[in-house]
């Protein structure tokens, strides 16, 4: 029967950019799995902080050169989605990459405040305040613009939000609107709870923001809720979207940004397959040419990238501790921790992550499913993201397994430092870093949650 190794070279063309198999061990980006379990065991979470960078220096040049490949006019400015993941460590690398923020609720504003008197952001970056915003939220926008923060452009998520900086704010201040668009076919809804309509919109500038002196409605904002996909229900939101851009900028002069949002996919599996090259310059193209049949100026263009931005920096390591045969069928290996307290979209989602093994490489594969250790009859795994079964290294020997580019949303989603599901604890989680001569630098961000930090939460 085949190894493992050879069903899985045969079924996606392995090895792929950031895995390979070195002695029967896996290899993340050149960094021996084995030798880190070795040294900080499992469960053990991990962020390697070069691929943040990485993944933001190909996004920009993949909009320079669609930019100039089509003449296209318009600058391109890379902002990053906090709610991705707020950690210092990845705000720091981020930033490096000489990009700007989206900010998405209240405490975002007193972390970029953190930023600021850290010396890792200046006033004059770009800050695109989005979300609904309650009174504190508000509150933080107009002290952080009173601050110098000349570029922060708070985006109006519905009309009464105007009014709360027309009667607070009495410095200049750049707006921007989101407009709301059609939700996909099979939603359950028809459109987007976020934004403004488009005729609404209209009727706001007319009568409140252009005969307001303090403010310019700079940027037209949207989000196309399938993210980033080469489909018909995303060419046609974008050009209608476009489309109102343009109707808009012959009201408004002023009307200069075009942000198109986030949703740029990662990848999630090793079936993978998105031509990023190709997608963002048929987006450039395509917003040139609509604006050039409306004889209207192309925009600069901004994007939001969050998951995009981090989610393949880091992974989650566990050990199979148990092994169980339940029926002729389903044969269970039991993992170290819980699924659903660590990769919180498993269940929540249903969402699929690139799992491998870390060890075993040469023994025979067979069908599995992996379970977590709380009681709950949800906390398992089945399938990967291409088929419905999952195959793993048939053997009796130690096994560890890795889930990979699991960067995005996992650790606000599940609760880092909370109280989670059966009171499981949080993993160790290490950072690596590499310095300048290619060597690795490893840090422990957190140690795993002990009892006594989970009783004092439960108020014992």
């Amino acid at each position: 029967m085949q190894s493992y190794y050879e069903f899985l070279d045969l079924s996606v063309d392995f090895p792929q950019e950031g895995f390979e198999v070195i002695d029967d061990e896996l290899y993340f980006h050149n960094i021996n799995l084995m030798e880190i379990i070795e040294t900080y065991g499992t469960p053990l979470r991990f962020t390697y902080l070069p691929l943040i960078s990485k993944k933001i220096q190909k996004a920009k040049l993949w909009f320079q050169d669609a930019m100039l490949r089509c003449n296209y006019r318009g600058s391109y400015t890379y902002c990053y989605c906090t709610k991705s993941s707020h950690f210092r460590y990845v705000l720091e690398e981020a930033l490096k990459n000489d990009i700007h923020l989206e900010t998405s609720s209240a405490f975002d504003i007193p972390l970029i405040e953190a930023l600021e008197k850290k010396g890792l952001v200046k006033k004059d970056v770009l800050i695109v305040c989005n979300g609904f915003k309650r009174d504190n939220y508000l509150r933080y926008i107009v002290d952080l613009i009173h601050d110098g923060f000349s570029n922060c452009i708070p985006v109006l998520d519905n009309k009464e939000e105007f009014n709360y900086y027309n009667s607070e704010l009495d410095v200049p201040c750049n707006l921007g609107v989101r407009m709301c668009v059609e939700e996909q076919p099979d939603f359950s809804h028809y459109t987007s709870r976020l934004g403004i309509r488009p005729d609404e919109i209209v009727d706001l500038y007319n009568t409140k923001i252009r005969k307001a002196p303090n403010f310019k409605l700079v940027m037209l904002h949207f989000f196309i809720n399938s993210g980033i996909q080469d489909t018909p229900y995303y060419w046609s939101e974008l050009e209608k979207c476009v489309l109102f851009y343009c109707k808009l900028k012959k009201l408004n002069p002023d009307l200069n940004y075009l942000n198109i949002g986030g949703g740029l996919p990662y990848r999630n599996s090793l079936f993978f397959d998105f031509d990023y090259e190709y997608m963002i310059g048929e987006i450039v193209s395509r917003i040139k040419s609509i604006c050039a049949e409306n004889e209207v100026h192309e925009p600069d263009l901004v994007t939001e990238f969050g998951s995009y931005t981090v989610a393949e920096s880091a992974g989650i390591l566990f050990k199979v501790i148990g092994r169980k045969q339940q029926n002729d069928r389903e044969k269970w290996l039991i993992l170290d921790s819980s699924l659903m307290t660590t990769l919180p979209d498993i269940w929540a989602l249903n969402q699929r992550f690139l799992l491998l093994p870390i060890n075993n490489w040469d023994a025979e594969y067979e069908r599995v499913i992996l379970g977590g250790i709380t009681c709950d009859h949800h906390d398992f795994y089945s399938n990967d993201a291409h088929i419905n079964v999952l195959f793993l290294p048939k053997t009796r020997k130690v096994q560890y397994l890795g889930f990979f580019h699991t960067g995005a949303y996992q650790d606000a989603l599940s609760g880092f430092g909370g109280i989670h599901h059966c009171l499981i604890p949080n993993p160790r989680h290490l950072i690596i870093r590499r310095n300048k001569d290619e060597s690795l630098d490893f840090e422990i961000f957190a140690e795993e949650q002990n009892s006594k930090q989970v009783l004092r939460l439960l108020g014992y």
